[in-house]
């Protein structure tokens, strides 16, 4: 069980960069082999986004880390054109990148998104067409697709949005 989600510290980094291994072999299993490769997301890129405060992760009852996300409050420049389709609304939103579980706990995800909702009620996400179990979570949490973006190196993802 879920039962703190505090910002990232430099000293949790190689524990972070495990959870991400352990992710991106649970995406290859599951089909999705295209996200997260050639070391995505790479040590020095996560240490940025500690030192910028926008990693976080989620810890159980006994102090394990079991999770970690990227959370970003304001515009995402990835975000300003959508294709077949469009945002829900035009207001203040946060994003959300990078969910990890270290597959220890259930339920990281949904705490994950929970979290966030308390912190902005509009919130913004994508993943890749083939990441199956994302947009499951994605719908049964009441998040609406949106339509497709384009990242920075050219590649799509699935955009949803959802507002409280």
């Amino acid at each position: 069980m879920i039962t703190q989600i505090r910002r990232t510290t430099l000293a949790d980094l190689p524990e972070v960069m495990g959870i991400y291994g352990v992710a991106r072999e649970y995406m290859r299993q599951t089909g999705n082999a295209s996200q997260w490769v050639d070391g995505y997301p790479a040590e020095p890129f996560i240490a940025e986004e500690i030192a910028a405060g926008h990693s976080f992760v989620c810890e159980n009852e006994k102090g394990e880390l079991v999770g970690t996300f990227c959370f970003i409050r304001g515009e995402d420049p990835t975000y300003a054109k959508i294709y077949n389709g469009e945002w829900l609304n035009d207001r203040p939103y946060a994003t959300v990148h990078r969910i990890a579980s270290s597959g220890k706990e259930k339920g990281v995800a949904k705490a994950c998104f929970e979290w966030c909702f308390n912190q902005c009620p509009n919130i913004r996400v994508d993943t890749h067409r083939d990441n199956h179990v994302m947009q499951h979570i994605l719908q049964s949490m009441g998040f609406t697709f949106c339509g497709i973006i384009f990242v920075a190196n050219g590649t799509e993802r699935l955009a949803y949005q959802k507002t409280l």
